[in-house]
């Protein structure tokens, strides 16, 4: 039987670069663009209706920033898997993006056939920065420290939230960890939600690298 192919959003707005983003991504057998938009607006909407698998956004747009699409992408319950796609290797961006909510930081100038595993690395619940952006967030984390101004007390979780959140930290999606303890996907979005809201985590990729750092 075949499989469904994982959905992709692209927003960006140079309609070139997408339009070759797109054959690459199409001309996989697991990938498939099911939308894009030129501006943040009609991408914002376009993600709040159809929910893909795979949000790839980039942080310059010409409306409106990317981290503020982001943002409210977040804030409405969007829980696609968000990758922030872009030239920009600025440090404040990337752990702005961290911050909002993003599951992963690729630069543009990375090669086609990395992005595609990229994907695939994503569309497997596991969290996708590009070398140069991990550097700078471990950096961050050994200054600063990303996440100490938040309590992330694990004990607030019930049972079953916890046995998701041990899931999640391993890097499994939604639909796998539905597949793991044989329940429906949108049970686990809304202890997915749930977590989040308790252990003050905006994201997969602010759970990974808290688990990380804290081992």
């Amino acid at each position: 039987m075949e499989h469904a192919k994982t959905s992709v959003l692209l927003i960006d707005d140079h309609p070139m670069l997408r339009s070759g983003i797109k054959q690459l991504i199409n001309a996989s057998p697991l990938f498939q663009v099911t939308g894009e938009a030129g501006d943040g607006v009609t991408g914002l909407a376009i993600a709040k209706e159809h929910e893909p698998d795979i949000i790839l956004l980039d942080i310059n747009l010409r409306d409106v920033s990317g981290l503020s699409i982001l943002g409210q992408l977040r804030e409405s319950g969007v829980s696609s898997r968000i990758i922030m796609f872009t030239v920009s290797d600025d440090r404040q961006d990337i752990i702005t993006a961290l911050k909002n909510g993003a599951d992963g930081y690729l630069l543009k100038d990375m090669e086609p056939e990395d992005l595609i595993f990229a994907l695939q690395e994503a569309a497997a619940g596991k969290i996708k920065m590009d070398s140069t952006v991990s550097r700078i967030v471990l950096e961050h984390l050994s200054g600063a420290g990303l996440s100490q101004d938040a309590i992330h007390d694990v004990s607030l979780l019930t049972p079953r939230e916890l046995e998701i959140f041990n899931l999640l930290v391993q890097g499994l999606s939604n639909k796998r960890i539905a597949r793991e303890l044989n329940i429906v996907d949108s049970t686990v979005k809304v202890h997915v939600k749930n977590i989040f809201k308790k252990m003050n985590f905006k994201s997969r990729m602010e759970i990974a690298v808290w688990y990380l750092n804290s081992r």
